[in-house]
């Protein structure tokens, strides 16, 4: 079949759909690239992460280290990475005149601190590339041609045929991405939610909202899930980049306990105990007039502070010099063993990820596309792949987006 008559179709229009539609069109100039959405809105996720800045990658440049990010798929990105990463990411969006910063933690952003910035490039390049966008119509089934090719069923009810066909969906169940892959042979690991902030309800913890600490350790008992990091207490319970990791890397261990666990937080994070244990008595030496409600060593604001003395027992107004060795012990396991009875999980913002999806080892990573069904590939989520927050998840989608899209434009 020559190029000329080339058809490829694209189901999805968030980053990865984009990103592929604009891979394919551009490395086939003579391709007709179809892209598909169901809903009135492209670009949803784009649009709403970061806070509306849009955290589009992270400054990690080493592939294997970048790999290390991702829950589920490292094994299977280091390629990729080498192929198309960050540095490339960097590179694709300053060629369309887009310029991304790096903050202090790794993430990067526009300059403009606008996620419509990126929108705004993936659009125009899409348009220039000659990708033909069609809003409130999805496909709504999919079927091998016996002369090779696809029939697809679109959600107006009408019918077209496809040479090639790239699954980019996203995580949700809604999104119909997975019951296509199914339909096509290919098996999908059960989805569940990644990245999310824990539900409890504390006395330690009651009227903090907004309150962060910049290194704290949060634990599951029983697991290896630790991870350290800020810790933000909210109206609902605990966040931050500590919380949201640990969710990610137990997304399915979590589903298994339906997010009804025992949560340990080390509020001063990796010090060891018997440190912690050793300060709390130098400082008591130090300061032995000193009110213990106002005056201690560590990095933990004073209104969390004042919550841990009371949860030991000890009056705020206490000297330090009247203070028992065993208040001094209590005190030092809520501060680095503290158990928190965790009920429930609510989801980053409107920023959601899912762990789950298309079974990677029914997938080529050289090109992206199906070891089942030839002519099939997918990009981003609705692969069985997922990132800690930070930019990893959309350099995912950047990655297996460019990848399949050129595979599919040959």
């Amino acid at each position: 079949m020559s190029k000329q008559l080339l058809r490829v179709a694209i189901v999805g229009g968030g980053a990865a759909g984009f990103f592929s539609a604009i891979a394919c069109a551009e490395a086939n100039p003579e391709a007709s690239v179809h892209l598909y959405e169901t809903s009135n809105h492209l670009l949803a996720k784009v649009r709403i992460s970061g806070g509306g800045r849009c955290n589009a990658t992270h400054a990690c440049f080493e592939p294997r280290e970048l790999a290390k990010r991702y829950p589920r798929g490292s094994r299977e990105l280091i390629g990729p990475f080498s192929r198309f990463g960050p540095r490339q990411t960097i590179e694709w969006f300053a060629a369309r005149g887009v310029e991304l910063k790096a903050e202090a933690d790794g993430r990067m952003f526009p300059t403009t601190d606008d996620s419509a910035t990126i929108v705004d490039c993936l659009t125009e390049a899409a348009a220039k590339a000659g990708v033909r966008v069609q809003l409130r119509c999805g496909v709504r089934a999919a079927q091998r041609r016996d002369d090779a090719g696809f029939r697809l069923e679109l959600t107006d009810g009408s019918h077209v045929d496809a040479d090639r066909l790239l699954l980019a969906t996203g995580g949700t169940k809604g999104s119909g991405g997975y019951e296509l892959a199914a339909s096509l042979g290919h098996t999908i690991e059960p989805p569940v939610p990644s990245l999310f902030t824990f539900m409890t309800v504390d006395p330690r913890l009651a009227g903090l909202e907004g309150l962060a600490v910049p290194q704290a350790t949060a634990s599951i008992p029983g697991t290896r899930l630790s991870e350290t990091g800020p810790v933000l207490v909210t109206h609902w319970g605990l966040s931050g980049p500590a919380i949201l990791r640990l969710s990610a890397w137990g997304a399915r261990e979590l589903a298994t306990r339906t997010y009804r666990f025992t949560l340990n937080i080390a509020w001063t994070g990796e010090t060891p105990p018997a440190r912690v244990a050793d300060d709390l008595q130098d400082w008591r030496a130090r300061n032995p007039r000193k009110q213990i409600g106002g005056s201690h060593p560590f990095d933990v604001p004073s209104r969390l502070w004042e919550r841990l003395v009371a949860a030991s027992g000890i009056t705020a107004a206490t000297p330090w010099t009247s203070v028992s060795n065993a208040a001094l012990k209590t005190l030092t396991n809520h501060l680095t063993v503290g158990a928190y009875a965790i009920d429930g999980k609510s989801t980053n913002k409107d920023e959601f990820v899912t762990c789950g999806g298309v079974r990677l080892s029914e997938v080529n990573f050289q090109t992206l596309q199906s070891r089942l069904c030839p002519g099939l590939a997918f990009a981003g989520e609705v692969l069985d792949i997922d990132g800690i927050t930070g930019g990893f998840n959309f350099q995912a989608a950047w990655t297996t987006a460019w990848i399949a899209g050129q595979s599919l434009a040959l």
